[in-house]
């Protein structure tokens, strides 16, 4: 494939980039001391420092490519991921469920599930989780080699191996207090990077309701430029879902199952310095996670048009004698960048990567030491040691994650894989967790088998759709196909089948004694947290401000 072509003022802005992430990492590195720095930066960030890093560290190649891809192959539909599909969790989370994680002073998400229930649930979980990491990880391994072999026409080894690289230096030098601190220079540069092409894009065409009119003429069956009033009918909308698989599947298992109990995110929300903050930190981060569809989505929308205008010249790469859709992102910087400016797009590309990246390394190193490792194989581990290990399994989760980035590459778009992913470990997850966390006799071998059950089923529902052992009708209810529905229907059964196995093993297992579970379960503990401040300061008032900027936005583009 013929490269794209970088003038050496975009070589000199991505290299200046490269070398100052990995100063980062070599000048923190003498901060990091003991095992607190190196694993939870210390717990000294402000709510903003940590709800920036918070979204920042959701801002990798799912966002950025696998959003603008999707918009290409499903249409505006896409946009519920990022407003039902994360901001009730979000708040959901900040309100009512960091309270919790952060009270407890655990250092992973597996930790609670250790508190509250026992070691077996913990394990379970962290081994589940670190696979579903690395998996993830390899995703954006392979969106910064596609932009590498795109820009630069870098053959995929050689763009996978300097981008993993990369990662594993600057997050093992100093482990999350260097993730979060590139993580707010990334977030500022995607931003600053990406927001012009929806803006030259938007020039070109005419204006937004030019974009959407040729939409529509394109295809008169199907609408790419609605959100809800083709819902009813699955046969009327670019993802061939109706409401009920974007409520249940994704607004409410994929979506809270992801924001509530991902360990990648919450991580940051550890990091603050109170508990306000932790709660805070989701909140703030909401109202940036609206923002992004102005460019994603929209870019998303270009690209279809520009595509099927014939003298556009614009047409998506092919491998395999596939569409790779996740190339419309990067196609479109190469289109409207002049040189210099290409460089600052490759830049926020690869930043919102890395971002990703070290997200998934930091929350897989941490659950590894913490809920693998010093759990199950060398209980009396020392500090220091567990400082060596933090280290060493950054290196290591970066190599497997190499693997799984050749494997993300044979998927078409990588938004099909994620989900796919996030159906087998959060969904059930999130009835575990929802269900421990507010009601207090559910048991420690309820939770357990359930959370078994739950994972099994949605992997076993997978493969039978994948190896078309029966129709996928079965699970989405609908005689259309797609594979967007049934990632929805699919995390949805999962977590009906998980909260229905713990709540009947829990009737008749022991039950843990109420004392025992202060602090861990609604209810059970006091809830006096921020009385002390006016309405205004609390996070209630700003979580409140959130949402209606939700119903607004969803109304607007009904």
């Amino acid at each position: 494939m013929q490269a794209i072509g970088l003038s050496f003022v975009d070589w000199t802005i991505i290299i200046v980039y490269f070398a100052f992430v990995l100063g980062i990492g070599w000048y923190l590195r003498k901060f990091t001391t003991n095992e607190e720095d190196f694993f939870l930066a210390g717990r000294k960030n402000s709510s903003w420092v940590a709800g920036i890093a918070f979204l920042s560290a959701n801002l990798g190649a799912l966002e950025l490519l696998g959003m603008t891809g999707n918009t290409f192959k499903y249409g505006m539909y896409v946009a519920h991921f990022y407003w039902i599909g994360a901001i009730p969790a979000m708040l959901f989370l900040g309100v009512y469920m960091m309270p919790f994680y952060y009270s407890s002073k655990i250092k992973s998400v597996p930790g609670y599930l250790k508190l509250r229930f026992d070691e077996k649930t913990r394990v379970l979980n962290g081994i589940a989780f670190a696979i579903m990491t690395l998996l993830v990880s390899g995703i954006n391994l392979y969106a910064m080699a596609l932009v590498l072999h795109t820009f630069i026409g870098w053959n995929w080894d050689i763009s996978m191996w300097i981008s993993a690289i990369t990662v594993a230096a600057y997050v093992g030098l100093s482990g999350l207090m260097s993730a979060i601190f590139t993580e707010i220079i990334q977030f500022f540069l995607i931003w600053f990077g990406l927001f012009l092409v929806s803006i030259l894009g938007i020039l070109e065409i005419g204006s937004v309701k030019e974009i959407m009119t040729r939409i529509n003429e394109l295809n008169s069956q199907v609408s790419f430029t609605t959100l809800w009033s083709t819902s009813s009918n699955p046969n009327l909308n670019g993802m061939f879902v109706n409401w009920g698989g974007i409520v249940l599947g994704l607004g409410f298992v994929l979506s809270f199952g992801y924001w509530t109990t991902d360990f990648l995110v919450i991580q940051r929300a550890f990091s603050a310095k109170n508990l306000r903050s932790a709660r805070m930190t989701p909140i703030i981060a909401s109202f940036f996670k609206m923002a992004l569809p102005f460019i994603v989505i929209l870019a998303g929308l270009i690209a279809i048009v520009l595509s099927k205008e014939p003298h556009s010249g614009f047409k998506l790469l092919h491998d395999g004698g596939h569409i790779n859709y996740d190339s419309a992102l990067p196609l479109l910087i190469a289109r409207y960048y002049p040189s210099g400016l290409v460089g600052l797009g490759v830049t926020a590309l690869l930043a919102g990567f890395m971002a990703g990246q070290a997200g998934n390394i930091s929350a897989f190193n941490t659950v590894w030491t913490y809920d693998i490792y010093k759990s199950v194989l060398n209980k009396k581990a020392s500090d220091s040691h567990l400082l060596w290990m933090g280290r060493a399994s950054t290196v290591v989760g970066v190599i497997i994650s190499l693997g799984t980035a050749y494997w993300a590459k044979s998927f078409p778009s990588i938004m099909d894989y994620m989900q796919a992913i996030f159906s087998w470990v959060n969904a059930p997850l999130f009835a575990t967790m929802l269900l421990g966390m507010f009601i207090w006799w559910i048991t420690p071998n309820g939770a357990f088998w359930g959370l078994v059950a739950g994972m099994s089923s949605s992997f076993a529902m997978y493969m039978a759709v994948k190896f078309h052992w029966f129709n996928e009708s079965i699970i989405t209810m609908s005689h259309v196909q797609s594979d967007m529905a049934a990632n929805f229907w699919r995390a949805w059964w999962a977590w009906v089948i998980c909260a229905g196995v713990t709540v009947i093993i829990s009737l008749f297992t022991k039950k843990r004694k109420k004392d025992e579970l202060v602090g861990l379960v609604k209810g059970l503990t006091e809830e006096n947290y921020d009385s002390h401040l006016p309405f205004l300061k609390r996070p209630e008032f700003y979580a409140v401000i959130s949402l209606i900027v939700l119903i607004a936005l969803n109304i607007m583009f009904w």
